[in-house]
């Protein structure tokens, strides 16, 4: 089929693909009749076509179903983030959707208000749409979604929220940056929530009076409004100093210092003190305090004689008096107060000890699964701003950065490091170096590794109930029918987006000497990280890694040779590659019969016309170029990616386009 398909076409067979449902016949037939050409296990229809229809009938660019359309399978997950939306939403109409469970239209520039109706919807667990234009008040009633779990209006212009005791079941809820000047009414009644952030509103109430229970919420965000109360130095600690900055003025809000603040001389006195008086029977109190005097004015005047005697007491107290202005990551405790910098908001005054509020102080509950990565154990956290990011613990050395550098050489390499920015790379967003410990900021990708989408999703579509408009916006024919493992242009554009990611790290950088290199050494599935929009994103090409094996030494040529068994990985769809199943891939190509290795979601599918077996089969030869035996007979990979746009020519172009590389 070539390449230039119609583009109304491919639109509708995208919305087709999108609610399931069938067009109807030129003869005029019902769409009921007509289902079973594009969905032969239609049992059961749905209207939900028509629901979404006119919810989004006066909303600017998206494109909307053709009236007459029916749903196979009802909508469950309504997704279109930073889809340039505009206009007004029915949200009455989207309340119609009885399975929805999720709805996310962040970034986008929606506006009007948002009608009680849709928090009806029985199935609702959680919504998202932060960063729009919608305003007036938020309301919900008594016959509001008992299951709605999260809930993000954050970056609005919402000016109260009412009703809210109604969402018994919130667990996490975001109201920040908005005009909201009261603290919602019913709030403390919503035992549930363990995230809660109500930063940027000007917002008056009583700390922690008007609030849930602190001590169910593993994360809070009260900075920029105008509380009263008093903040004990347990919430400090147990939050971070950030979540209570500027969050009421001085007079009216009392912050008891937290465990960040290290103890005035005063204070270390006192607690000397108490520990000398600890330790002498009440019986001679008396002499005691005059022994402390004597030692005290001693002290003054250089004296040594009770010094040293009282020297492993001082000791003990002074390492008490420390333990709070430490945290534990992992299996070392290093400095609380060490800064966390981030690099594109350097008004943002954040501590290790804010790290360690915003992953439940390095907790298994935050902890990501483990994906092969070279780093230490890696944490999702949500930083003041709704900021989502992982924090990657380091103990090696930083690339670039020889070992035993000190702080300033490394905090100079992550900077240096953070300067590479590219469509493919996954951006290094900050740093805290605290001791021999090194905790990176990285992009929160909600979409996972390459290995979990392509080895441990559903055979198939990933979820033909997942209605977002990336299925409309990329052929969705019978040829490109999902994103999904058995979509060949996705597994192509992923392809194609790793090659240009790593050509671009194998140019260097313009401050390093000689512009030399940047070299990944581990380039494996789980290192491929997939945004939102399926580019691939390379990450842990930051943290140093002597040797390496499997294709050469770390060098570009060896990370050409393991480019090329990840080629081998998409096209065939089979995991774990050796050297002996690298051989054998080499032979099947050599003997010009690749496509019988390829995937057979691939092969089975609708779309694979002839002409798109042999793109397959075009990119299993580029894999069989990278992993030549002789690492100077592998191409570059500026050389690759030439190769690849010449396979798939229109594909290449587009997304060289939407990518801006």
């Amino acid at each position: 089929m070539p390449h230039h398909r119609v583009h109304a076409c491919r639109l509708a067979a995208a919305l087709l693909l999108v609610v399931a449902a069938a067009a109807a016949s030129p003869t005029g037939a019902s769409a009921e009749a007509n289902s079973s050409s594009w969905s032969p296990n239609c049992t059961a229809l749905f209207p939900d076509a028509a629901a979404v229809r006119a919810a989004f009938l006066r909303v600017g660019n998206f494109p909307l179903p053709p009236p007459g359309l029916r749903a196979c399978r009802p909508v469950r997950r309504l997704r279109l983030p930073s889809r340039n939306l505009t206009g007004t939403v029915d949200w009455a109409a989207l309340a119609n959707l009885t399975s929805l469970l999720t709805v996310d239209l962040a970034g986008n520039s929606l506006d009007g208000g948002v009608d009680p109706a849709f928090w009806r919807a029985p199935a609702l667990r959680a919504a998202d749409v932060s960063g729009n234009h919608l305003a007036g008040a938020l309301r919900f009633d008594h016959d509001s979604t008992t299951r709605l779990a999260s809930l993000n209006v954050s970056g609005n212009r919402f000016e109260s929220v009412e009703g809210v005791a109604a969402l018994v079941g919130l667990e996490s809820l975001d109201v920040s940056r908005n005009m909201i000047r009261m603290v919602p009414d019913g709030l403390r009644l919503l035992t549930r929530v363990q995230r809660l952030d109500l930063s940027g509103n000007a917002m008056s109430g009583r700390f922690p009076d008007d609030l849930p229970p602190l001590g169910g919420l593993a994360f809070l965000n009260i900075s920029s409004n105008n509380f009263s109360g008093i903040v004990r130095a347990d919430a400090v600690r147990k939050f971070g100093r950030a979540a209570f900055l500027n969050a009421g003025d001085a007079s009216s809000l009392v912050i008891e210092d937290g465990p960040s603040s290290p103890p005035s001389r005063s204070e270390k006195k006192r607690r000397r003190r108490v520990v000398l008086i600890s330790v002498i029977t009440i019986a001679s109190a008396v002499v005691v305090v005059a022994a402390l005097v004597l030692a005290l004015v001693a002290a003054r005047c250089g004296g040594r004689g009770k010094e040293k005697k009282n020297m492993k007491k001082k000791d003990a107290a002074a390492a008490a008096a420390g333990e709070d202005d430490e945290v534990a990551v992992g299996a070392v405790k290093v400095a609380a107060a060490a800064p966390v910098v981030v690099l594109e908001r350097p008004l943002m005054e954040l501590t290790l000890a804010d790290l360690a509020a915003a992953t439940s102080g390095f907790g298994r509950e935050s902890q990501l699964a483990e994906t092969g990565g070279r780093g230490g154990a890696a944490y999702r956290a949500v930083l003041p701003g709704d900021l989502h990011v992982v924090v990657r613990v380091v103990e090696g050395a930083v690339a670039g950065v020889a070992e035993g550098d000190g702080d300033a050489a490394v905090a100079a390499g992550l900077r240096e490091i953070a300067r590479l920015r590219h469509p493919n790379i996954l951006p290094l967003l900050g740093y805290c170096i605290a001791g021999n410990q090194k905790l990176l900021l990285f992009e929160y990708m909600e979409k996972g590794d390459l290995h979990r989408w392509l080895h441990e999703l559903p055979a198939g579509s990933i979820d033909t109930e997942d209605m977002s408009i990336d299925m409309l916006e990329y052929p969705a024919t019978a040829d490109d029918r999902n994103k999904s493992p058995g979509d060949w242009p996705t597994r192509y554009r992923i392809i194609l987006g790793i090659a240009r990611g790593l050509a671009f790290l194998h140019q260097g950088w313009a401050g390093s000497s000689g512009r030399r290199p940047i070299v990944h050494g581990h380039l494996v599935p789980t290192n491929i990280l997939l945004a939102d929009d399926m580019e691939p994103r390379i990450s842990d090409f930051i943290v140093a890694r002597p040797g390496g094996g499997g294709g050469g030494d770390e060098t570009p040529e060896g990370d050409v040779y393991r480019f090329g068994i990840l080629v081998f990985e998409l096209v065939t769809g089979q995991a774990r590659w050796d050297d002996a199943s690298t051989s054998w891939a080499r032979g099947v190509v050599r003997n010009r019969t690749g496509l019988n290795i390829v995937d057979a979601r691939l092969r089975d599918d609708e779309g694979t016309t002839t002409e798109v077996e042999w793109e397959m089969t075009e990119c299993l030869q580029v894999g069989f170029l990278c992993t030549a035996s002789a690492p100077e007979k592998r191409p570059t990979m500026q050389q690759v990616v030439g190769l690849l746009k010449d396979v798939r020519p229109a594909a290449a172009a587009v997304s060289e386009y939407a990518s801006g590389s």
